[in-house]
This record gives C-alpha cells, sequence and structure tokens, in this order.
C-alpha cells in the first residue's frame, strides 16, 4: 500500500469515529440507530436531558437536538436533526453537560456558556425563566482578587442546579436547592458561589443527579490528617462505638453521621440553628417531585421566650423513637433525646435572655438537619477502671478498651443529671425531662435488645457479614485470657509496611489519583448520598464506606447513584424500585457492590432517571453493554408486575455497533458514540486499556490475598529477611498503584481523541521502565538470600495452604512446585512489560513507516522489550547466584552473601585456575559483579571489582585444537593470570558480561 492509499484509508478511519447511535430506554432488546442527520462529523462527547441532547464534534463545535422548548418559536417543535448552536461558532467548546431542562459549555479557555430552563437559575441568569441562546456567565473569586475570573474544566446540570468544577480544582454551584451545598437561604442563586465547605481540598470529579450531587475528592495526605476526635463534630454521637456479646466484645467505627454537617462554626450555645432550605415554586414538572428541602430559619423567627414547648418539637413522631438500628424502610433520627436535652437548655437559658414576644413554630424530625449535641461530661472515673482492668492483656489491648469505654459515658449519661441544665424548679421534678428521662429509659431498652449500646446508623450485623467497617473483636472476660496471649500482646512486633503508598511524586501528577473518597449532598429520600439514612444534607459528607476502594468515577441518576473503582468494580445505592442498582442488598441508603457479570471487567458506567447502564471487555476487547432498571411493558404483557430487569440484561444489538467509546442517557434515551475499527488500531487501543485494567486486578489480588496476610504474621523469619520481604512488597506496592493509574488514564484517553502521541506509556516511558526496574531490584534481593523459602515456619504453611490460589493467580495450568508457584506470581511484572512492546508494536503498524507516530512507537515498543529481556537476565543471575549459596553452604560464603551480590563465575565447576598454580596448590577463584574472591585453604582474599582490570586473551589449544580464552586480572599492583578451560569464548560471552 502507497502512501496515498494509507493516507486515503486513515481520512476513512477517521470519517468511521465518533459514530452516535440512539435508542429508546426500557427494552430488553432495542434497536440502535443511527441519529439523523448527523453524517461527515466525528462527535468527542454527547449529553441527553430529559427530552433534549448536546452533542460535541471534534472541531469544537455544539449541536443540540430534541425538544428546545426554550427556543421562540420551537416550543412545541422536535428537533430530529441536531442543529449548529450558532452563539458558540467562534469558540472551541471542550466540554458539554445537560440537565433535564437546560444545557452548558465550556469553552478552551475555561468561560462557561449556558441556555436553556431558567426558573430556577441554573443558567446562572437573573431575572429570566428561560435563556434561549448560550450565554456567557461570570465566575469570579472576590477572595483572590478584585474580578479574577476563575477558569473552568468540567460542568455538570441536574434539574434545578448546576456545578462547575474549576482549574483550581474547587467547585461552583448556582441554581437552587439543597443540592448546590451553598450556606443560604436565598433561592435561586444565579451568581456562580464556591462551595466552601470543599475548599482547599482536590475534587477530581463532579456529578449532579435530579436533586443530589457527588463529588470525587482526592484524599488529603497523611501528614495533614488531624486526629480523629472522640466524637462526631455535627452530631455528637461516638465515632468508636462498644458492642458486648456473650463471649467477646465488638469494638467498631461505623458511625454514620444523620445530621449533616453544621452551617456555621461560630454558632453559640445559647442559639439553635436548625437549617431548612425553602424551595422556590415551579410551574413546570418539578413541582411533582418528592421531598422538599427546608428552609432556614434565621435568628429573627427563633425567638425563644416562657412559652416554648421543647416536647412539641416531636410531636409527629414521638411514636417512631428508633434504635438507631438502620432500616431501608423509614427514615433514622438517632440521639433524639441528645436534641431534647439541648432545646431544653436553649429555652431555659433564654427565659431571662429574651422579653420578645415569641413565635410558635414546629420542627417535623423527619426534616431535622442540624442540630447539634451537648457535650457530655467527662467520666475519668470510669476510663481509670476500664484501662486498669485491661492493663492486663498488655499495652495494645488497653488502649482498645480506652476507645471503647467512651462509648459507655453515653449509657452513663442516660441515667445521670441532664448535662446544661439549670436548678430544678421549687415544685419538684418538670414534667418535661421526667418526659425526657423516660425516653431515655426507652431508647436504652430498645438498643439492649438489639444488643447494641451506640446509635450507629449500621447494623453490627451487617458489618461482620459485609466487612463494611473496621473491627477488633476482644475477650468478654480479662479471665479468659490465655497466658500465651499475654505474651504475644507484650512482644515488640516490627514495623510493617504499609501497601498503600503514599504520594508518588511524578506519577501523581500526570495519572488520576486513586487515594480517593465520594462526598455527597442534597436530597436524600431515596437513600442516593449513601449516608445510611434518607435524610437532606445542605453541605458536603463524605461517604465512609466508599473509603479504600479506589473510586475513579461517579455517576448520579434520578435517585440512585453509581461509582467505579479501578478494579472495575460498581458500587450503587439510592431508590432500587426498578433494579437500577444490580443488586438486591439491603438497606440500599449505603453503597453495595453491585454485580453485573460474572468478572470485574466494567470501565464506565451511566446512571439514568431510573436505570443504569454499565460498558464492560466483551470478547476480544470489544466493549458490551449491560442494561438494569426500568423495563417498558407492552400493553398486552401482564407476565410482571413491576416494570424492572432485577438483574443486568447484555444489549446485544448495541453490543455488535462496533467498539463503544462514551456512553450516556438521559430520560427514556439512551446514547452511545462509537468508533469502527480501521486497521486495527481502535482494537488496539481496546486491549492495551483492558489488559491493563485486568493486570490491575491481578496485582491487586496478588497483595490483598498474598501479601497483606503474609506480612501480618507476628514473626517472619531473620529481622534481614523481613526488611527484604518489607522492601519487595513496598516497591510491588508502587508498581501496583502505577499500574492502576494507568488503566484509568487509559479508560479516560479511550473517551477522548485517542490520539497515539498521548499515550502515556509513550510520553512518560521512563516512570514506568524506572518502577519496574525498582521492583525487579527489590524482588531478585529478595530471592537471592533465599526468598519466602527462608521465612517462618507459619508463613510458609500459609502460601501451602494456597497453592491453588497462586496457581490461578500465576494463570498457568500446570502444577509446580510452591517456591516456582510464588516466583512466577511474582515475576509476573516481566510477563506485562513482553505485552506493552508488542501492543505498542500493532499500533506502530497502523501509521506511515515516516510519520513520527510510528518512530515513536516503534522506540517505545523496543524499550519495553529491551528491559523486559534485561529483567529476565536478572532473574536468571539471581537464581543462579541462589544455587551457588544453596551448594557450597557454611561460615565462608555466609560471610560473602549480599543481597545485591551476584555470581559471576568460580572455579569449582568451571576450568578456572593460575596460570602458573602448583600442581597440589588450592585454589578457589569466585568472582561477583561486584568482588574476586581468592579462597586458598583458610585464606580468603575479597578484591573490589572497581580496582581490578581484565583482559581477554583468546588462543588455541595445542591438544583440543579449541579456541580457549585466558584472563589477564590485574589487583593493584599485582598480576594474575587466570586460565578459562570449559567454554568457548562464544560461551564465554553469551554467559558472562565482565
Amino acid at each position: 500500500m502507497d502512501s496515498k492509499e494509507e493516507s486515503l484509508a486513515a481520512q476513512e478511519g477517521a470519517r468511521e469515529r465518533g459514530l452516535v447511535y440512539v435508542w429508546q430506554a426500557g427494552s430488553y432488546c432495542p434497536t440502535p440507530e443511527r441519529l439523523p442527520g448527523w453524517t461527515g462529523k466525528r462527535v468527542l462527547q454527547a449529553a441527553l436531558g430529559k427530552n433534549h441532547g448536546v452533542l460535541l464534534s471534534d472541531d469544537g463545535k455544539v449541536y443540540s437536538f430534541g425538544k428546545l422548548s426554550w427556543r421562540p418559536g420551537l416550543e412545541e417543535s422536535l428537533i430530529n436533526c441536531p442543529t449548529l448552536e450558532k452563539t458558540l461558532s467562534g469558540q472551541h467548546v471542550v466540554t458539554v453537560a445537560a440537565g433535564t431542562f437546560h444545557s452548558g459549555a465550556v469553552t478552551e479557555g475555561g468561560v462557561v456558556y449556558m441556555w436553556g430552563e431558567n426558573s430556577a437559575g441554573q443558567c446562572a441568569v437573573a431575572n429570566k425563566t428561560t435563556v434561549p441562546e448560550p450565554t456567557p456567565i461570570s465566575i469570579s473569586d472576590g477572595e483572590a482578587g478584585p474580578f479574577l475570573p476563575i477558569r473552568i474544566l468540567q460542568l455538570s446540570c441536574g434539574e434545578e442546579h448546576t456545578l462547575a468544577l474549576s482549574q483550581s480544582r474547587e467547585i461552583w454551584a448556582w441554581g437552587s436547592g439543597c443540592q448546590l451545598g451553598l450556606i443560604t437561604n436565598t433561592f435561586p442563586v444565579t451568581k456562580p458561589q464556591k462551595v466552601e465547605y470543599l475548599a482547599g481540598r482536590v475534587v477530581l470529579q463532579i456529578a449532579c443527579g435530579t436533586h443530589h450531587s457527588l463529588a470525587l475528592v482526592q484524599c488529603l495526605p497523611i501528614q495533614d490528617l488531624k486526629p480523629l476526635p472522640e466524637r462526631c463534630n455535627h452530631c455528637s454521637q461516638l465515632l468508636i462505638t462498644m458492642t458486648d456479646k456473650e463471649d467477646h466484645v465488638i469494638i467498631s467505627d461505623s458511625h454514620c453521621c444523620p445530621l449533616g454537617v453544621v452551617l456555621t462554626e461560630s454558632q453559640s450555645e445559647n442559639r439553635m440553628s436548625c437549617s431548612s432550605l425553602e424551595t422556590l415554586e415551579r410551574k413546570s414538572l418539578t413541582s411533582t417531585q418528592g421531598e422538599d428541602c427546608q428552609k432556614t430559619l434565621s435568628e429573627d423567627q427563633m425567638l425563644p421566650g416562657a412559652e416554648y414547648d421543647v416536647a412539641s418539637i416531636f410531636l409527629n413522631n414521638d411514636e417512631q423513637e428508633d434504635s438507631g438500628i438502620s432500616s431501608p424502610g423509614k427514615p433514622l433520627i438517632t440521639d433524639k433525646t441528645a436534641v431534647k436535652q439541648h432545646l431544653t437548655n436553649l429555652s431555659d437559658n433564654s427565659l431571662n435572655a429574651s422579653s420578645s414576644q415569641p413565635e410558635q413554630f414546629l420542627i417535623n424530625t423527619d426534616h431535622l438537619v442540624c442540630l447539634p449535641g451537648p457535650p457530655l461530661p467527662s467520666t475519668s472515673a470510669l476510663n481509670s477502671l476500664v484501662v486498669s482492668c485491661a492493663s492486663a492483656v498488655g499495652v495494645r489491648v488497653a488502649a482498645t478498651y480506652e476507645a471503647g469505654a467512651s462509648s459507655l459515658k453515653k449509657v452513663m449519661n442516660f441515667y445521670g443529671p441532664v448535662p446544661g441544665c439549670t436548678a430544678s424548679p421549687p415544685n419538684g421534678s418538670s414534667p418535661i425531662l421526667d418526659g425526657m428521662k423516660d425516653s431515655r429509659e426507652e431508647q436504652v431498652k430498645l438498643e439492649s435488645m438489639q444488643g447494641k449500646k451506640s446509635s450507629s446508623l449500621v447494623d453490627i450485623r451487617e458489618e461482620e457479614s459485609e466487612g463494611i467497617c473496621r473491627r477488633l473483636s476482644l475477650p468478654g472476660l480479662l479471665s479468659q485470657v490465655s497466658p500465651r496471649l499475654l505474651r504475644k500482646v507484650g512482644r515488640a512486633k516490627m514495623r510493617t509496611v504499609a501497601l498503600t503508598p503514599t504520594y508518588s511524586g511524578e506519577a501523581d501528577a500526570l495519572l488520576p489519583s486513586l487515594r480517593t473518597e465520594v462526598w455527597s449532598w442534597g436530597k436524600g429520600k431515596d437513600g442516593q448520598l449513601g449516608h445510611g439514612d434518607i435524610l437532606p444534607r445542605l453541605q458536603p459528607l463524605c461517604v465512609k464506606s466508599l473509603d479504600g476502594k479506589e473510586v475513579i468515577h461517579l455517576s448520579a441518576g434520578g435517585h440512585h447513584s453509581l461509582a467505579l473503582t479501578a478494579k472495575s468494580q460498581v458500587y450503587a445505592w439510592g431508590s432500587n424500585v426498578y433494579g437500577q442498582l444490580s443488586h438486591l442488598n439491603s438497606p440500599t441508603t449505603i453503597p453495595r457492590l453491585a454485580k453485573i457479570c460474572d468478572d470485574n471487567r466494567i470501565w464506565n458506567i451511566a446512571a439514568g432517571p431510573d436505570y443504569s447502564l454499565f460498558l464492560a471487555d466483551g470478547e476480544d476487547f470489544q466493549p458490551s453493554l449491560y442494561y438494569s432498571g426500568r423495563e417498558e411493558k407492552e400493553e398486552d404483557d401482564v407476565s410482571s408486575e413491576n416494570n424492572c430487569l432485577k438483574s443486568p440484561t447484555l444489549l446485544l444489538n448495541c453490543s455488535k455497533l462496533g467498539y463503544i467509546s462514551h456512553m450516556t442517557t438521559g430520560g427514556n434515551k439512551c446514547l452511545a458514540v462509537v468508533d469502527k475499527n480501521i486497521m486495527g488500531y481502535i482494537a488496539s487501543l481496546h486491549e492495551l486499556a483492558s489488559t491493563e485494567r485486568q493486570f490491575y486486578s491481578q496485582l491487586s489480588s496478588i497483595k490483598s490475598q498474598v501479601l497483606r496476610p503474609l506480612l501480618g504474621f507476628d514473626n517472619l523469619g531473620a529481622a534481614s529477611t523481613i526488611q527484604l520481604l518489607q522492601e519487595m512488597a513496598s516497591t510491588f506496592s508502587k508498581l501496583c498503584y502505577l499500574i492502576g493509574q494507568h488503566g484509568a488514564s487509559l479508560t479516560s484517553f479511550l473517551q477522548g481523541l485517542k490520539e497515539a502521541k498521548n499515550l502515556v506509556i509513550l510520553k512518560h516511558s521512563n516512570l514506568f521502565l524506572e518502577s519496574y526496574t525498582e521492583y525487579c531490584a527489590s524482588l531478585t534481593n529478595f530471592l537471592v538470600m533465599g526468598g519466602f523459602s527462608v521465612l517462618s515456619k507459619p508463613a510458609v504453611d500459609f502460601l501451602g495452604k494456597n497453592q491453588a490460589l497462586l496457581q490461578d493467580l500465576s494463570e498457568t495450568n500446570e502444577i509446580y512446585p510452591l517456591m516456582e508457584m510464588l516466583n512466577g506470581v511474582f515475576f509476573l511484572p516481566i510477563r506485562r512489560l513482553h505485552n506493552y512492546a508488542r501492543v505498542l508494536l500493532k499500533l506502530a503498524t497502523c501509521f506511515e513507516v515516516t510519520s513520527p507516530e510510528y518512530q515513536s512507537l516503534q522506540d517505545s515498543s523496543s524499550s519495553y522489550e529491551s528491559l523486559a529481556v534485561h529483567l529476565s537476565r536478572k532473574r536468571k543471575d539471581a537464581e543462579y547466584t541462589l544455587g551457588f549459596w544453596k551448594t557450597f553452604p557454611g561460615k565462608m560464603t555466609d560471610s560473602l552473601r549480599k543481597p545485591e551480590r551476584r555470581l559471576i563465575c568460580e572455579s569449582s565447576n568451571r576450568g578456572l585456575s593460575l596460570q602458573h598454580a602448583g600442581r597440589f596448590s588450592v585454589n578457589w577463584f569466585i568472582l561477583f559483579n561486584d568482588a574476586l574472591v581468592h579462597a586458598q585453604v583458610c585464606m580468603l582474599r575479597i578484591e573490589d571489582t572497581t580496582e581490578l582490570w581484565i583482559r581477554v586473551f583468546l588462543y588455541t589449544d595445542m591438544v583440543t585444537h579449541r579456541l580457549q580464552c585466558k584472563l589477564n586480572v590485574t589487583v593493584r599492583p599485582e598480576f594474575v593470570c587466570l586460565i578459562w578451560l570449559s567454554l568457548s569464548p562464544e560461551e564465554f560471552w553469551a554467559t558472562n558480561r565482565i
């Protein structure tokens, strides 16, 4: 094929990328169709609203289609053919977003344009109910400087609100509702405001649901973490709880705050801030939406007086006293007694402080958002008692009991005096206080019946089965602790290595971070916030159960949420009426692992109003599309009462379209952007991304199922062996983390322009080459000193019991000895380097030989292949050296043994001798990579190779007529001549590097 034909093929390939297909949601067997009137343009991104859609072409142009009711004259029209947004013609748009009834776009310069429905201020334009054309909005930070414009990276739209992510990784919001996350009670917000609660944090992604918001936030560095307080700063509940069982105690940190966050940190103790949000009345369909956020009460509305009745606050819900155990069917209001106590304090303290006319108001606890509880009195005597008793089982157990003792304070306080109360009335105890005491006693009884002595929102039984939080089980009676346990606790334990790497510098700057947290706020009546309840949140709150899950992408639907992890797993929570969560676990108010296909191969997600789409790796690395959620039944079909698909269904017709790179949902429509595989380029990119994600899952399994339990043993062997094992585990963890970051980067790469020159593995190959080299060096050092075979017997027994697991991880069907199998598992990264070289070479064949892309891909392929060969040779050197140490054990060889030392040759099995040595002289020469050892009887002489000069001479033996090697070795001023008799010169140079 000449250059002209190749150019035509490349042009044809460009036209076969970014194809748009749409289909009706809710069908077992949908029929995707090409978007009418859309030809010749390559789509990079698409977004769908309820009845409209927005497309972004590769040249930065924006097109709209569907019902554009905000356009004059098009209120009832349906635009099937995408029309150009002419207002944006002079701008190069880089990303688009669509809400229920409005749209947005971000230009290359970071300027935001909004248009569409604006009745709730979602387009950031004041005094207008609709914005017919894209209008630029001003986003400026008054704190950073006068009229300093904020550049935007990402945009996300809900039904009545819009979020924007700035280049400084801060969130800006406008519109209406508690889903904004702003400290305000005035709506609509038409001037974009910063979400102050997440200011200073690195936000990676934002996602808007109908009436809730999600944010993916990078975890704080370890040095920035603050000590864990005893109580929650927002609801004053205990963060660590202790539950008595029959024969043991469970200490748990499963606290989920039911009240959100305090609006202001400067609240005085004499004032109450009961927050609610006032919902705007709309003439459109939004007036039928479920729960409304409450309106914030100003200080003028909270004038306490003598006629203020505390008991009336809980008038509507007294009969629904909850024990604090999670229930999917009703809201959870915990620690109500503490709230009553606090309100009583406020009323008593305000009797003498205010003489104004009181206002009567009623608060429904179903919408209670922010009521800080009172501080409980200290019980130092109790702490001292528990600590002194626990000292019998060692310092570590004592510290755990001390942390758990704080949960007992609550039980004692239930029967103690109400903190902060003034003197009782002269006529005896107040009926209000008596009622509160009865309520406290009733709550304790309910909690005791459930076997739980804390107000955590997660059932302790679910913790045991699902492993949601960390727990520590301790014996219930100290007398039952064995002396062996006492010795084990008292023994000093060597510090183990952290398998979760810290900030890795260049890699974190170039690749997506996996140390992430999920934050949510807004309406939560269906549990879509993931905090274990159905309460709204005015400000962002971290979803605790997703900590450490390595979430890399979020998607918010109508009343549910999805989170995708680096291990290709999906967590889902919220409404599950139509089975859109892809699991049947309860409760659905906390994230649960979705079960979509047999193996974890999911790499893209999209949450719709009441359904979900999942994109997974199929056969030959071609993506497969799964659907879960609402099913549209025909009128004569009465086979099912509920219109839902309880298990995800593979959409075969959609999977046959080609290589799907992007998908989106909105209303009752689904859309997919598809690439055709021209010259194998797209298929090679998907192969690279798919195999990298699978490789990360494999390395993660090795880390969690082999390394982590192994490092948990108290005695692993000699101190030097443990140190080498920890160094190997540390570099393995760093490499594993780099592979996970690269897999997430390739997933994002497939949804963009897909230009080979932008591949991270190509542009920053040194980062990968150095990481693989560092890991291989630590692994071979560990292998030279004996490897896994020199570990303690319990550790070796643990490995022996898991040979089936090791065989699965090594991807081999043959059965090998345990140590060989372990070496095969931990040398898997070398095999991955060969795969890099092969795929990069396949990509290079898709370009002209004279193109810079071909040359770059070819050079990178050679680099990875050369490193793979080099590291394979390093492995052989390490195994050869280990065999030498096993063959010649003893004090002399043990004194020479070092982790970095490699054997090159030695004279016991080679014809290596002194040229003029005597007949009966004994000379043993050992040549290492860093030393030459001359052993003679009881004398051992070691010379550093940096002071050696070696010359090789070739000569023909007169007897055998073979060409032999003679080595002249100069040691300082001395001269030694060694004769090599066993190998030919070709064999010598092939097996030795001097």
